[in-house]
């Protein structure tokens, strides 16, 4: 790729601001992940519970995707995104300022959270209407890149959480938002061409595709199964291999890491191998990787408990055991990333003038993907007292999906595929 030509292409600077706004809403969509640790501690739930709460800003952010879609065609995505940006900082500085007392304030405060979810449906088309199509997979993988704030949500939450209070987070999550809603409001802009506005009916209409709900249902594997390890990981390894609240977050970061880096490289495989053929491969290496974890027996207990809040074996005390489930969800969590990078290659091919609705949905789904992830976790635990029927569930949808894979391949690429002007 000629990256002056690619710097020609479009509008770099929002580019940019779509990539740091969607980077802090994942970080602030998910902080109840690892903050759930020391909120549902003092609230004493038990751990089911505890993964039904962080399940509810994924489930929020996916339900809002649509109307946050509708709304970014109707005001332009830029308002639309300061909107969002606007409700999500009232909400953190009342948790800041007055805690959150209840398992209902939790669950109240996920519902404000999920605004910064449905940045998704905002910042992407937003960037994506800036660019032709033969730059759509790397464009929507490094803006999709964003969902790195995981990362740092996993490795500072935990720490911070430690030292100053669970409370305390929410106040030093708006410095880094307030900073980046000031950076999007100077530097992004609406592309010239704008889609006409869209209604309910708009949405009718593009389910009614049948490939519509392919779409949704490819990134439910890979997207939800992002967002929902990113949520569920931090409770499940201070369950199932007794890590302390900071290892757990550590290790959380490693994984995440491979999903969020690896969304570019998923864009660019798509664009070189074309999206068919890529997802293919990497719904094949996440069914195996779910498959693997789940005969993962539970870790050994620190014959001592330490005197962190969330007590439990150190980052570097950790037995072997651990660390290989590290290693298999990083395998299957870089597969998930670099899946979500292909499939929003195929996307805008399919249905460049109804992205933003298109966006909304396939967005959606991927939040109730992560949802259902989570709380399957929840559910097998609390059935089984283990967690390997809710990751067996979740290797059989991705074989599904390459099945679907398969049966659709031949039409895409015969029908819409052969006149993209891409590979697919």
């Amino acid at each position: 790729m000629n990256f002056q030509d690619f710097k020609k292409a479009g509008h770099w600077p929002t580019l940019v601001a779509t990539f740091l706004y969607f980077d802090m809403s994942f970080m602030v969509w998910v902080v109840l992940g690892p903050l759930s640790l020391y909120i549902t501690q003092d609230l004493g739930l038990p751990l089911a519970e505890k993964l039904g709460i962080v399940a509810v800003p994924i489930l929020a952010g996916a339900l809002l995707r649509v109307p946050m879609g509708m709304l970014a065609d109707h005001i332009g995505p830029k308002r639309a995104g300061q909107f969002g940006q606007i409700i999500v900082m009232l909400g953190l500085a009342y948790a800041w300022l007055f805690g959150l007392d209840s398992k209902l304030q939790v669950e109240l405060m996920g519902i404000v959270l999920g605004f910064a979810g449905a940045s998704f449906a905002v910042a992407l088309p937003q960037a994506s209407r800036w660019y032709p199509p033969h730059y759509q997979g790397m464009v929507l993988g490094i803006v999709g890149a964003g969902n790195m704030g995981v990362v740092l949500d996993a490795m500072i939450v935990p720490w911070l959480a430690e030292h100053y209070g669970w409370q305390a987070v929410f106040g030093f999550l708006l410095i880094p938002v307030v900073i980046v809603f000031l950076l999007y409001t100077w530097m992004a802009k609406d592309a010239p061409m704008q889609s006409k506005p869209v209604s309910l009916k708009n949405y009718t209409s593009v389910l009614k595709d049948v490939d519509t709900w392919w779409f949704m249902f490819f990134y439910s594997i890979s997207f939800g199964g992002f967002i929902g390890l990113a949520s569920a990981l931090p409770l499940y390894f201070t369950y199932w291999y007794h890590a302390s609240g900071i290892a757990a977050g550590m290790m959380v970061a490693i994984i995440v890491f491979a999903g969020s880096m690896f969304r570019p490289v998923g864009g660019w495989m798509a664009d070189r191998i074309g999206g068919i053929r890529a997802l293919q491969i990497l719904f094949g290496v996440v069914a195996l990787a779910y498959l693997s974890i789940s005969f993962m027996p539970e870790g050994p207990a620190p014959l001592v408990a330490s005197a962190d809040k969330v007590s439990g074996w150190g980052l570097f005390e950790l037995p072997a055991l651990a660390w290989g489930a590290v290693l298999i969800f990083f395998i299957g969590a870089m597969a998930l990333g670099m899946g979500n990078g292909s499939v929003f290659q195929l996307v805008p091919q399919r249905f460049r003038h109804e992205m933003g609705v298109i966006t909304g949905l396939v967005g959606a789904a991927g939040g109730i993907g992560g949802f259902v992830l989570a709380k399957t976790l929840g559910w097998s635990q609390g059935i089984s007292g283990n967690f390997a029927l809710g990751f067996w569930i979740f290797s059989a949808l991705a074989v599904v999906g390459l099945i679907g894979l398969i049966r659709v391949k031949t039409r895409w690429r015969t029908t819409w595929g052969a006149v993209s002007g891409a590979k697919i």
